[in-house]
């Protein structure tokens, strides 16, 4: 740790005040858009994402999801508005952010072992090589293995990246993001291409960290469902904009509805939620076996 002082959180928007013992926001965005092109991603967003806070960033390809995050994370300007993170430029507040990429996008360094990788986070490397573990003292190393062990990967520790099951790499790379005591999590998709059983031990680390040191976390992902007893907010970018709620809110047929600018059925079935879009168009979710049981809901979360 490097005992660097983290920059201060923004102060109070109007109306906060109003809320007794409610925090100040670790993440402000006001009237944000981003734009390739002539093309626009998203415009006009207003986030607001408090300590403790679960959100998850809803919505089909090509909508924004993972722009938003490389905008959170400094490294792609806004086109429009204004972010502050802790209260600075993004960029400033890298320390203090944690980051858990998609398992497609992430380099697998198959040579480099899971103590290794973790360490690149706890020494500034987070998204670099640095080879091998030599002139670190015993107390990065004592680091270094209490995260490990926290995330359930002391088992592996000194084995290689490329030996391992995408959860295992999964449980390194948040590892990874937890070295620096992040007071914020920013998460692509981190469930992608895994099981079940890995989907839900790799939700459950994240969770645990946020009501635990109550760390903000913003969490994309294509399927609610592994997440949905989770999450405090939802944000759904779709192609006629973008809604900000509780999930009982935000995903209902009528709310996706104008969102896609088309049909759209939001169904439960067995205390899950699936979104059936019109034209085969399917915008999150496809419907399982026991579609034929599900009833369709306009808000009632699971």
């Amino acid at each position: 740790m490097t005992g660097e002082t983290p920059p201060s959180v923004p102060g109070p928007r109007a109306g906060d005040a109003d809320v007794p013992g409610r925090q100040a926001p670790l993440i402000r965005m006001t009237n944000g858009g981003l734009r390739y092109g002539d093309r626009i991603l998203w415009k006009g967003l207003d986030l607001d994402v408090r300590p403790g806070e679960f959100w998850a960033v809803l919505g089909p390809n090509g909508s924004g999801k993972s722009s938003l995050v490389q905008a959170l994370l400094g490294r792609r300007p806004l086109t429009f508005g204004s972010l502050r993170v802790l209260g600075a430029d993004p960029r400033r507040a890298a320390r203090h952010i944690g980051y858990v990429p998609q398992q497609g996008t992430a380099p697998a360094h198959d040579v480099v072992r899971a103590r290794e990788l973790v360490g690149y986070g706890l020494d500034g490397h987070r998204f670099g090589l640095r080879l091998g573990l030599r002139g670190r003292g015993a107390a990065t190393r004592h680091r270094i293995d209490a995260v490990l062990e926290a995330v359930g990967a002391s088992a592996y520790a000194n084995a290689p990246l490329g030996t391992l099951s995408g959860g295992e790499r999964q449980r390194v790379r948040i590892g990874q993001a937890l070295a620096t005591d992040p007071r914020v999590l920013l998460c692509d998709e981190p469930t992608l291409s895994l099981d079940l059983h890995h989907q839900r031990a790799v939700t459950e680390l994240i969770d645990r960290r946020r009501r635990d040191h109550g760390t903000a976390v913003v969490f994309v992902t294509h399927e609610i469902n592994p997440v949905l007893d989770l999450v405090d907010q939802v944000l759904y970018l779709a192609p006629h904009g973008h809604r900000i709620g509780p999930p009982e809110e935000v995903l209902t047929s009528r709310s996706l509805s104008a969102l896609y600018g088309s049909r759209v059925d939001v169904l439960r079935v067995r205390g899950r939620i699936v979104v059936v879009g019109a034209h085969d168009q399917q915008p999150v979710h496809h419907p399982g076996p026991d579609a034929e049981h599900a009833r369709e809901t306009d808000g009632a979360r699971p």
